[in-house]
């Protein structure tokens, strides 16, 4: 690995900048009192915040003036993992402290939410609005019957009524958990028929690039298929009356009662959020009002830098866990902007448009779109006003080193850029974003404060400035409280904690720096692993996708009866491209010259699209399954892909190699 001795970062705080940055403010004010280091900077601190994990999260709970109802006993009271019991005894509600800054008659009429749609015109909901409603929708939701513990779901677009639904939820002690529109009523199903909601929010429809899409006729199929539904509420998005049966959204939010919130145990289910779920069901992953709070104050508040005056704009839906997260930013009084539509309506520049429109500080997108940026020529920082952008944070997949200079270079030159990681199963990021540290091309900048991040080799062993798993080696507060269905915890402790026991195993493979820097190199279920050399599929996609002639690509390792290996390298061909055979000289040559030798493909293979999960992650393992000869019906679960028809596309290839 390269040392900090001999080459500048990208990017460098300026003193100003981290002195004014809360998380320095934090470790000032730790360091008085509760004996963390005063000097040292953020690497001091993250040891620190590991080695005292008890102590680092009564300081976060303390910094951000966690309302507890009833005191805790301890902080940690069992420190296994699976199974860590954090704060036993003491009683919050997160809704109270997502709708605090509406107590405050300063900020009560600033606002909390900006709803952006396709004709990206900002519609601001007033913090005293939303709390409001969130009253009126939580009275509502008591007198359906609805209690502590009982599940809500919502059938809809990144709106402001599934802010207010979720937060209703919330306060009422029920348990939320959420699907975007594009979803088919299948991989609903999928999902909510393993948790059993009481009360269903929709719409009817929803807008994306440009057209209409009615949703009416899966709605109704939902409402078949939901038997333990009390209530359904309508929100009429397309303009559509309220079906019979249902209840207008307009109706239930009208009254004007002092939300009341109910206290609820630390490790009280909060949400359900679900795996990607590309075999099997999807694993229906439950996290706490008290873990998640505390998880995302610390993220927010401290890694992001976000609190009043800021406006936090994060590209997602409802069914990636990327929506629960901004959401989340209500904690630090920040305005949450709100974009309901496609990324690259009108024009692939449509994010930074509404970044512009909003006055975003925070711009949170995709590396994907960064790199569709890049190749569709857009010129961020030359044709939008950026200049209240301090960060743009990307996640989703890594940032290739090319997104890096490319933000750099066209949004500006003087902008933090926060590669970060984590996952559905923490609801938060492993690492990534720190304001005081410097950015490094292709590089996460740190570890996240209280997570305890290693890279390990097979046999558990640290290792430093070499690909290793990811691996977290003390609990962290949002991690899964349990998978729902999974009585005696086994599902559970097989998807993190079977190759090390008592041990956290991610799935991703990672380079830790000796600067203490993070390098993602992708999942490590589908390494590559050619003659002993591992690669993560991400370092292809980074060089193969480089060249202009590729829009997407697909790396698969497999393993063959005879000990043979074979690695095809998938490509989707951007419009007018065709793979002659300079092309696919050029990407083997590109393979060869920036990453090895060994890892050039055995063959090339033009495909017709690149199949993803419903949150966009590429397909990678599934599609291994295939081409080793598993049916198509056990090698997926149909409801977690974008495009089935794509798939039959590999069970073809697989077919005509046997």
């Amino acid at each position: 690995m390269t040392s900090a001795a001999n080459h500048a970062p990208l990017w460098q705080p300026d003193p100003d900048r981290i002195a004014a940055a809360r998380i320095t403010r934090f470790q000032a004010w730790a360091a008085e009192h509760h004996g963390a280091p005063a000097e040292g900077g953020y690497q001091a601190l993250h040891r620190w915040s590991v080695q005292e994990l008890e102590t680092f999260w009564q300081a976060v709970a303390e910094w951000f003036e966690i309302r507890f109802s009833t005191p805790y006993a301890q902080v940690l009271g069992d420190r296994s993992m699976p199974g860590a019991q954090w704060f036993p005894g003491a009683t919050l509600n997160y809704a109270e402290h997502a709708l605090r800054t509406a107590e405050d008659p300063a900020r009560a009429h600033d606002p909390a939410l900006l709803h952006v749609d396709e004709t990206h015109e900002p519609v601001p909901i007033s913090w005293s609005e939303l709390r409001r409603q969130v009253g009126a929708l939580a009275a509502e939701l008591r007198a359906l019957g609805v209690r502590p513990g009982d599940r809500v779901s919502g059938y809809l677009p990144n709106i402001p009524q599934a802010v207010t639904a979720f937060l209703a939820t919330a306060a009422v002690g029920a348990v939320w958990t959420s699907c975007a529109p594009d979803f088919g009523a299948r991989s609903v199903l999928d999902r909510f028929q393993q948790v059993e909601p009481v009360v269903l929010f929709t719409v009817d429809g929803y807008r994306y690039g440009g057209k209409e899409h009615d949703r009416t006729g899966t709605v109704a199929e939902l409402r078949r298929e939901l038997p333990t539904l009390r209530a359904v509420v309508h929100i009429p998005l397309l303009g559509t009356e309220a079906p019979e049966g249902t209840l207008d959204w307009s109706a239930v939010t009208a009254g004007d009662t002092e939300p009341v919130f109910e206290q609820v145990p630390f490790d009280h289910p909060l949400w359900v959020l679900y795996s990607s779920g590309t075999t099997g069901l999807p694993k229906a992953i439950v996290q706490s009002q008290g873990g998640i709070l505390l998880e995302h104050f610390k993220q927010i508040g401290l890694h992001c830098d976000l609190g009043p005056g800021d406006r936090f704009f994060w590209y997602t839906s409802t069914g990636w866990m990327m929506w629960n997260f901004l959401v989340s930013g209500l904690l630090t009084g920040t305005t949450v902007v709100l974009y309901d539509g496609s990324p690259g309506y009108p024009d692939t520049g449509a994010q930074w448009r509404v970044a512009e429109r909003t006055g975003a500080t925070l711009f949170g997108t995709s590396a994907a779109y960064v790199m569709a940026c890049a190749k569709a020529d857009v010129h961020p920082g030359r044709d939008f006003d950026l200049s209240r952008v301090k960060c743009v944070a990307t996640t989703g997949s890594p940032l290739p080193p090319d997104g890096f200079r490319w933000l750099h270079d066209e949004v500006a030159d003087d902008l933090w850029i926060a590669s970060v990681s984590g996952g559905t199963d923490v609801c938060s990021c492993f690492a990534g974003a720190v304001p005081t540290l410097p950015v490094e091309i292709g590089e996460l900048q740190a570890a996240c404060l209280g997570t305890d991040l290693r890279s390990w080799d097979p046999e558990g062993k640290p290792v430093v400035g070499e690909v290793g798993e990811l691996v977290v080696t003390n609990p962290m507060p949002s991690m899964p409280i349990r998978f729902w269905n999974d009585p005696d915890g086994s599902r559970y402790r097989d998807s993190y904690f079977e190759m090390y026991p008592g041990v956290w195993r991610h799935g991703d493979w990672i380079t830790i720096t000796d600067r203490g820097s993070v390098i993602i190199h992708g999942r490590s279920d589908s390494t590559l692993n050619r003659q002993g050399v591992r690669m993560g599929s991400a370092d292809i996609y980074e060089v193969v996708e480089r060249l202009p002639e590729i829009r997407e690509s697909l790396v698969i390792g497999l393993e063959e009866p005879d000990g043979g290996y074979w690695m095809p390298l998938f490509v989707h061909l951007a419009e007018g491209a065709a793979l002659d055979d300079g092309l696919r000289a050029r990407i083997k040559q590109s393979i060869r010259e920036n990453l090895s030798p060994r890892h050039v493909p055995d063959d090339i293979i033009e495909v017709p699209g690149v199949p993803h999960t419903l949150t966009g992650k590429r397909i990678e393992v599934p599609v291994k399954r295939l081409l080793q000869g598993t049916p198509l019906a056990k090698a997926v679960n149909p409801g977690s892909v974008d495009n089935l028809e794509l798939l039959a596309f590999y069970e073809d290839i697989a077919r005509n190699r046997t």
